[in-house]
This record gives C-alpha cells, structure tokens and sequence, in this order.
C-alpha cells in the first residue's frame, strides 16, 4: 500500500452507513482465523467513513467469547486490509486525541524540508503477541497517520495510512461504537504486561507471552518444532499453584539426582580398606 498523504483536499465528506446486520454474511471473509478461533461471528453494526479518496469499515463483532471492533481499510482492489480489532480500540481512540492534537500544533507543511524518515511522532501499543505502531508521517503528498500490525513471532504484516485531516473523524466515529455498543476497556487490567520471553533448548523453541482478554490475563506457553506449534493458556489465578506444583518436581527431581549422585561417589569396600 502506498504512502496517500492527507493533500490539501480535504474530507470529501465523511460519510456513515450504519446498520444493525446480525449474522450477516456479506463480510464472513473479514477475520476468518478469530472465527475459527471463537466460531461464528455476528456483525452487529458497521460505520464506513469516506476520508478524501480512501474508504474504511469500523465493524461492531461479537461471537460466544466477547464483542469487539475491527478497523480495516478498503484496498485499490477492492478487498479489505483488516489492521485493528478486540480490546486495543479504546486505547487507539485516545491515541487518536494525542496524534490531532500534535498535527493541530503543526505548522504548515513545507515539502522543500520534509523529515529524513517522513516521521512527526510515534506511539506503540501492544496486546497479547501482536504490536501496533502508529506514526504520523509526511510526504511530498501530504501528512497521515500509519498504522501497522506486527506479530511477534512472524506472520503477515498488515497496515492503513489515514490522512490526517481525517483523524478526528476516525476517532469520533470509533468513540460512537464504543459508547453505544460496549466493546471496550471496563474492568481490564490497566498496568503494563510483562514483556515476552522465549528460550530454546536442543531444536526446540518455547515462548512464553503474557496477555488478556475478557476472562482475565493469562500466560500462553507454546513450544515451536519443525514449523508445528502446540499451546497451554495458564490464567493468572492459577499461575501460583501451577509455580508450586513445578517446583515440587524441580525440587523432588534435584534430591533424586543428588541422591545418585552420592551413591555414585561412595566408597567402594576396597578402598575402603586402603
């Protein structure tokens, strides 16, 4: 997808369509893996906004685990760019705030002494293994924000360029769906996560990430080994007595071994008597 500054256009109206469309299945292609992951998805409402010549669909999903929103982007060949779903919404309408606020305090843009790396500001947020990383950016075309979704164990990496102009608009309308349908941050842990980690013993890789969704935080343990990967999901209610019970073992495996290895180093009878 190409670098489509905000120009000096303009929003050529930023339009709405809205509608309350349960189970429908004129978008079943949207986000086919969170379907498998949590059966059939219901659409409940949508908003497409028309900012200059870009179109995006801000979608209102539940399915039997929670309900939340996905942004994506309409593409050049018509197919959608899904960037942004489940609990990271409410944190990117308040980055939202941040990104209109620093582009109003801007002054014009002068293209004879653009940035090296096109970048004004930078934000990052994280949730479960992905990473989103928002830049306000400027070109010869003009300025936008760029919204990119990394996962941090490989995997496709999918992005939108909102021109900047729009971004108020973007937020208002996500903040909409938020109020009226719910799907947002109430009741969520609010600190930071702890960060990654990931070991590997012999040809055999074991990652563990720490995250949350409407049941709680957990630690997600998956072992990678000739490309297959098999998981366990540890809640955190549990994460001391699953500790105790490891320990136990490390511990009964220690005395096991320091016990042959006492026997090993005893005297034998002849020596003994040396």
């Amino acid at each position: 997808m190409s670098d489509l500054g905000s120009g000096d256009d303009g929003i050529s109206g930023s339009k709405y369509n809205v509608a309350n469309m349960e189970g429908s299945s004129s978008r079943n292609d949207f986000d086919s893996s969170a379907k498998g992951r949590s059966g059939v998805e219901q659409e409940l409402a949508t908003k497409m906004l028309q900012i200059q010549s870009k179109r995006f669909y801000l979608d209102v999903k539940q399915n039997r685990r929670s309900r939340f929103i996905k942004v994506a982007e309409i593409g050049a060949d018509g197919r959608r760019n899904p960037i942004l779903g489940s609990f990271t919404a409410a944190e990117f309408r308040d980055h939202l705030s941040s990104f209109s606020d620093y582009y109003a305090s801007l002054s014009p843009q002068n293209t004879d002494n653009l940035p090296e790396d096109g970048k004004l500001k930078s934000e990052m947020m994280i949730k479960d293994y992905r990473r989103y990383y928002l830049d306000l950016k400027e070109n010869a075309r003009g300025r936008f924000l760029r919204v990119s979704q990394t996962i941090t164990r490989g995997g496709p990496r999918s992005q939108i360029a909102l021109p900047a102009q729009g971004m108020i608009e973007f937020r208002d309308a996500l903040t909409d769906l938020l109020e009226e349908f719910g799907a947002n941050d109430g009741g969520r842990f609010k600190g930071d996560l702890p960060e990654e980690r990931h070991m590997k013993v012999d040809n055999k890789n074991f990652y563990f990430d720490i995250g949350q969704n409407n049941r709680g935080v957990y630690m997600r343990i998956s072992e990678v080994k000739n490309n297959f990967r098999t998981s366990i999901t540890i809640p955190e209610k549990c994460w001391i007595r699953f500790r105790d019970i490891f320990n136990d073992y490390c511990e009964k495996m220690k005395k096991s071994s320091d016990s042959i290895t006492a026997e090993i180093n005893l005297p034998t009878s002849s020596n003994s008597l040396k």
